[in-house]
C-alpha cells in the first residue's frame, strides 16, 4: 500500500525533512516531557499478607504514586503484583518504608526519564516513511493516525469506510473505520477499540496493524478473505483521543480522558470505569484525582457516550466486542465487576483457550485467560461488561505485552512481534465466531 502522492521538487521535499530533523534534535535531549520524569522509579511489590497490602494502600495514597498495575490503589491485595511509578521526591521515603516493613520489592526501572529518552532517540521522520510507505513498527501520534485513516478511506474504498461517531471533550473527531467487503446481505459485525487508556500506546499500534494486515492479505489469505466477506469490523484505533494526544505532548503516563471537573482541579475520567454497569462500585474511585475515577455519572464522558450510543444502535448485528489494553499478557472475558460465570461460558472460554494457543504458537509468548475479575482484578463500569450486558454475547479484553519489564514503555522493536501474535489470536476468535457461536 502506498501512502504518498506524486514526488515534489527536491527543494520542496527537503524543507520539511529539515524541520523534522531539527525537531528530532530537541526530542533526543533531556527536555523531553520537560524532564519531568528525571529520577522517577518503577518498583514492583507483591504483598504477602493482607496486613502488608493494607499498609501499601496507605503509603501509596500518601505519596500519590501512579499505579501501573493493578488499576488503582483499592485493588492492591495479598498476592497481587503491584507495579508503582514513584516520583523522585518520594522514592527514598517509599524504599525506606519498604525496607523497615520488610516488604519485598524489585526496582524495574531505575530512572524513567533515561528510558524515555532512549526510546525517543531515533529521528522524528523515521515514523513517516518506510519501504512500503508507512511504518507500522513505530508508534504514531494522533495526527498521523487520523491522516492514515483519511488516506485509507480514499485509497481502499472497496473495503474501508471512515466515519465519525461524535466529538471528544476537547472537540476532536471520534473516527471509526468500517472494514469489510460491502454487500447487501445481512452481515454480523465485530467492534474493536484501542487506546481507551491514553498511555497504552501498543493498543493503537495493534489496531493499525490489524487493518494493514487485513488489506494486504485479503486476496492471498483464504481465512482473511472469508472473514471480511462474512463480517464487518468497526475499528476505533484511538478511543481516548484527547488523552492520547496529551500523552504525546505533556504526560507520557496519562491514563484518563481530559474533561474538566467544576469542583476539583484534577482533570479526566477513567474511560473504562464510566460505563453503566455496576458503575462506581468495587475497583473504581469516586475521587476525581484518582486514575480510576468513575466520573460524575455513567457515560459522563462524550467519548464513552458516543461509543455506547453507536453500539446500542447496532447491537442487533454486532456480535463481538474486542478491546485492546496493556499490559499483563492476558485475554479476559466477563465478568469484571463480580465473581460469577457468564451464561455462555463454554463457548467464550473455548474461544479464549484456542486464541491464546494460537498466540503462543507465533513467538512462544504465554497469555493467561479467564474471567477478568479472577484473572486480573475486580473492576466496575468497564466497557467489556457493559457490551456483554447490552446483548453482545462475545466480549473480550486483551492485555497485550509485556508483564512489567517495560510496562507502558514497550519498545518499538516489540511492536511487530506483539502485533503478529495478537493478529493470529484475533483471527482465531473471529473464525470461532463464524463457526461455533450464536
Amino acid at each position: 500500500m502506498k501512502f504518498f502522492g506524486k514526488p515534489r521538487s527536491q527543494t520542496a521535499a527537503f524543507l520539511p525533512l529539515c524541520l523534522l530533523f531539527l525537531k528530532s534534535l530537541s526530542l533526543g535531549h533531556s527536555n523531553l516531557y520537560s524532564n519531568r520524569y528525571a529520577g522517577d522509579k518503577v518498583i514492583r511489590l507483591t504483598p504477602n499478607t493482607e496486613e502488608e497490602a493494607f499498609v501499601l494502600k496507605k503509603i501509596c495514597h500518601q505519596l500519590k504514586v501512579d499505579l501501573w498495575q493493578p488499576g488503582g490503589v483499592s485493588q492492591i491485595s495479598q498476592g497481587t503484583v503491584t507495579d508503582v511509578h514513584i516520583p523522585h521526591n518520594g522514592s527514598r521515603a517509599l524504599l525506606t518504608f519498604l525496607q523497615e516493613a520488610n516488604i519485598q520489592y524489585k526496582i524495574l526501572i531505575e530512572d524513567l526519564q533515561k528510558v524515555l529518552e532512549k526510546g525517543s532517540s531515533l529521528p522524528a521522520w523515521r515514523s513517516r516513511r518506510s519501504l512500503s510507505g508507512y511504518n507500522y513498527e513505530v508508534y504514531h501520534s494522533l495526527e498521523e493516525i487520523q491522516n492514515w485513516m483519511h488516506h485509507l478511506n480514499k485509497t481502499h474504498s472497496g473495503l474501508i469506510h471512515m466515519f465519525s461517531i461524535g466529538k471528544s471533550y476537547e472537540g476532536r473527531s471520534l473516527y471509526v473505520l468500517k472494514l469489510g467487503r460491502r454487500s447487501r446481505a445481512y452481515k454480523r459485525a465485530v467492534w474493536m477499540d484501542c487506546g481507551i487508556h491514553a498511555r497504552e500506546w501498543i493498543g493503537p499500534a495493534f489496531c493499525q496493524w490489524f487493518v494493514k494486515e487485513a488489506l494486504l492479505t485479503y486476496r492471498s489469505d483464504p481465512t482473511m478473505r472469508k472473514t471480511l466477506n462474512h463480517l464487518y469490523f468497526y475499528i476505533m484505533p484511538v478511543f481516548n483521543v484527547d488523552g492520547y494526544h496529551f500523552s504525546w505532548t505533556n504526560d507520557r503516563f496519562w491514563r484518563k480522558t481530559r474533561s474538566r471537573n467544576s469542583r476539583f482541579r484534577c482533570r479526566g475520567v477513567d474511560a473504562n470505569r464510566n460505563w453503566r454497569v455496576k458503575w462506581c462500585d468495587e475497583g473504581a474511585s469516586m475521587h476525581p484525582c484518582d486514575d480510576t475515577y468513575c466520573g460524575p455519572f455513567p457515560e459522563s464522558e462524550p467519548e464513552v457516550k458516543a461509543v455506547a450510543n453507536f453500539l446500542r444502535k447496532h447491537r442487533k448485528h454486532i456480535t463481538a466486542y474486542l478491546s485492546f489494553h496493556a499490559y499483563a499478557q492476558m485475554l479476559l472475558y466477563p465478568y469484571s465487576y463480580k465473581y460469577a460465570t457468564i451464561p455462555n461460558f463454554s463457548c467464550v472460554e473455548s474461544a479464549a483457550y484456542k486464541a491464546v494457543n494460537a498466540l503462543r504458537s507465533v513467538h512462544g509468548v504465554q497469555y493467561r485467560y479467564g474471567p477478568a475479575s479472577s484473572t486480573l482484578y475486580v473492576s466496575s463500569g468497564s466497557s467489556m461488561d457493559w457490551a456483554y450486558k447490552n446483548g453482545i454475547p462475545y466480549t473480550f479484553a486483551f492485555e497485550l505485552r509485556d508483564t512489567g519489564h517495560f510496562g507502558f514503555l514497550l519498545p518499538e522493536t516489540l511492536i511487530k512481534p506483539t502485533c503478529t501474535e495478537t493478529m493470529l489470536a484475533v483471527k482465531n476468535i473471529t473464525m470461532h465466531l463464524l463457526k461455533k457461536c450464536p
